[in-house]
C-alpha cells in the first residue's frame, strides 16, 4: 500500500480557533472542485525515507516555500485507499508567497492521448477547523480530529515538543 506523509500546518490567533493551512490540487480535473477538494500538502514516502522527511520535502516541493523547523507532533495515520502519516506544525505562512513549484504530467481529456503539465497545487489557503471538515478530501476529514485531540492533548506546550 502506498503511504503519504504530510504537514499539518497551523496557527493560533488570540480569540479564534486554530487555523491549518490546505492545498488545492492543479489541473482541469480539480478546476471547479471546492467542497472536499483540498488537502494538505503531502505527498509518497520514499523507500527508507523518514515520514517527517518526506512531510518536509513534499511541503517545499509543493508551496515553493521550505517547511518550518518545527517542533512536529505526530498526528497519527490514517488508512484508507491510501495510508497518510500527517505531523502538526505550528507556524506562519503568507499564502501571497505561493509559487506552484512543481509539476506532473496528466492525459487530458481522459483516454484522449494528449499529455498537459499542471502544477500538483494551484493555491493555498487559511481555514478554521470547522470550515476544514468541509474542504478536505473526504479520506482526510478525520485529520482534524486527529488535530484537536493532540493539540488539546498538549496544549500551548506544542511549541515545545520535539
Amino acid at each position: 500500500m502506498t503511504v503519504s506523509s504530510g504537514l499539518v500546518l497551523f496557527r493560533r490567533r488570540a480569540g479564534r480557533t486554530p487555523e491549518i493551512l490546505l492545498v488545492h490540487p492543479g489541473g482541469p480535473f480539480w478546476a471547479n472542485k471546492d467542497e472536499h477538494g483540498w488537502s494538505i500538502p503531502k505527498g509518497e514516502v520514499e523507500t527508507d525515507e523518514d515520514p517527517l522527511d518526506a512531510a518536509r520535502r513534499e511541503f517545499a516541493e509543493e508551496l515553493g516555500q521550505p517547511a518550518p523547523n518545527g517542533p512536529f507532533l505526530c498526528l497519527g495515520r490514517l488508512t484508507g485507499r491510501k495510508t497518510v502519516v500527517a505531523f502538526a506544525v505550528e507556524a506562519e505562512f503568507d499564502p501571497d508567497l505561493f509559487q506552484p513549484a512543481s509539476t506532473t504530467e496528466i492525459e487530458w481529456p481522459p483516454r484522449s492521448g494528449r499529455h498537459i503539465t499542471i502544477p500538483e497545487v494551484d493555491r493555498a489557503q487559511w481555514f478554521g477547523l470547522e470550515e476544514a471538515r468541509t474542504k478536505l478530501h473526504k479520506g482526510q476529514v478525520q485529520l482534524v480530529d486527529l488535530f484537536v485531540g493532540a493539540i488539546s492533548a498538549v496544549g500551548d506546550e506544542t511549541r515545545n515538543l520535539d
